[in-house]
Order: C-alpha cells, then structure tokens, then sequence
C-alpha cells in the first residue's frame, strides 16, 4: 500500500544573497514562509519543482518540503524547515531581529 501524500512546499536559496526562499502560486520567490503555495498533489508537486530546478540562474538547491495548512498560510511540519523559516541565528539583523522587535 502507498502512502498518503503530505502536503509540499516548494523551498530554495536565492543563489546571490544565500536567503531561504519560497515558491508562490503566482511563480514570484517569497522569503516569507507564509507565502508559500501549499501543494496537495504529488504530480503537481512534481510540475512545480521542475519549474524550481529550471531557475538556476536565481536559485540553488530547490527541493519539496513538507508542510501543513496554517491560519495565515504554511507552515513547517520539520523541525530544519521551522529553523530556516525562522533565517540564519547568528546574524543580529535581518529575519532574527525582526521577529523580537
């Protein structure tokens, strides 16, 4: 028996800034988590990674992660999407800073 698909993000770095960033249902890249496109289909899932891995020369790395539906859109199911959703910890400006002002 195959298993139930779980919900997807499509997720990348920006390949000049190095930021953490998220297909939209529109094609634009969002560093906001939110922004996502919650993918419920495996095939379209697939169709929109492609899509990902074709803009090599704006990103790198872009692969599915899993998500869940959220009041205000996404959210990370794993513990390493939360982390990266939350941006790099050892800067004192940027995503970090803006969640504690």
């Amino acid at each position: 028996m195959s298993r139930r698909f779980t919900p997807k993000i499509v997720t990348a770095n920006d390949l000049l800034e190095g930021d953490v960033i998220y297909l939209t249902a529109d094609d634009r890249w969002s560093r906001d988590h939110a922004e996502a496109e919650l993918i419920e289909d495996e095939a379209h899932a697939e169709i929109r990674l492609i899509h990902a891995a074709r803009q090599s020369g704006s990103v790198v790395g872009a692969y599915l992660a899993d998500a869940r539906p959220g009041p205000s859109g996404p959210e990370p199911v794993h513990f390493r999407e939360a982390f990266r959703a939350k941006g790099p910890s050892n800067y004192t400006h940027g995503k970090q800073s803006e969640r504690h002002a």
